[in-house]
């Protein structure tokens, strides 16, 4: 019960790895707002720790208002785990600006969104860790999704520049950085690859299995295993690091 008072606010904590963080979180003692957009998830998992709050991080007075009202119920944010985002591939030259704007939106000015405003209750205390949930196409390009790896690397860049911000404060800022998860988003991509490529399912999902070198997807609690080491003791010298849960991919 390491985390014994501290507070973290999970956004996307209704499903997949924001959820499998957020319980972890919660087992080790935090008390932790759940935030998403869709209300009826949220207080489906809500419980034994876990506080359902409705929030969407392309908002600005969402954000805002979330945050000031999860701090005023729980206290400041001292864990900040930015999840929440979105994953679709598609062809550059069939993209829109709209497009490009709605993915960037949610993957980038999310986090930035959700991590300001958790700074400002987090800087008042003497321990905080930032979690930006990023992608193994935050480090690579991914074929097929330009708009996708173009967000995951400028959350990277943003942990990254932070880390060197607060370098001599008690808050640490990493990301994680996995590949293919089994998680909705991966069923959702199934049925988008089957519609456009006339592929079976089992061969769109294959599609996505077999760029984990290991052969298998991840499971959200995998990830949310790194991301409670982050958390952890004798953490405090990882700052800035993309921490790979990949299946051997470098």
């Amino acid at each position: 019960m390491h985390l014994q008072g501290k507070h973290a606010l999970v956004t996307g904590g209704g499903t997949g790895i924001g959820l499998a963080i957020a319980r972890d979180l919660a087992k080790a003692g935090a008390q932790v707002t759940i935030t998403g957009r869709r209300a009826d998830v949220l207080h489906d998992v809500a419980g034994n720790g876990l506080h359902a709050l409705q929030m969407d991080v392309s908002d600005e007075a969402s954000v805002v208002e979330g945050t000031a009202a999860a701090v005023e119920a729980r206290g400041p944010v001292q864990i900040c785990v930015a999840n929440a985002g979105i994953a679709e591939g598609r062809a550059l030259h069939k993209m829109t600006l709209d497009d490009w704007r709605f993915m960037m939106g949610i993957n980038v000015d999310g986090a930035f969104l959700t991590i300001r405003e958790s700074l400002k209750s987090m800087v008042t205390t003497d321990w905080g860790r930032v979690i930006g949930v990023s992608s193994i196409a935050g480090l690579r390009g991914l074929k097929g999704a330009p708009c996708y790896g173009a967000s995951k690397h400028a959350l990277n860049g943003l942990i990254k520049s932070l880390s060197n911000d607060y370098i001599n404060t008690p808050f640490t800022f990493n990301s994680l950085c996995p590949a293919y998860v089994d998680t909705d988003i991966v069923t959702d991509n199934t049925q988008k690859i089957m519609k456009r490529t006339g592929l079976s399912e089992e061969e769109a999902r294959q599609l996505m299995v077999g760029v984990n070198p290991h052969g298998r997807l991840i499971t959200p609690e995998e990830v949310s295993e790194a991301a409670m080491f982050i958390c952890g003791p004798n953490s405090d010298s990882y700052r800035g690091q993309t921490l790979q849960v990949s299946g051997g991919e470098l």
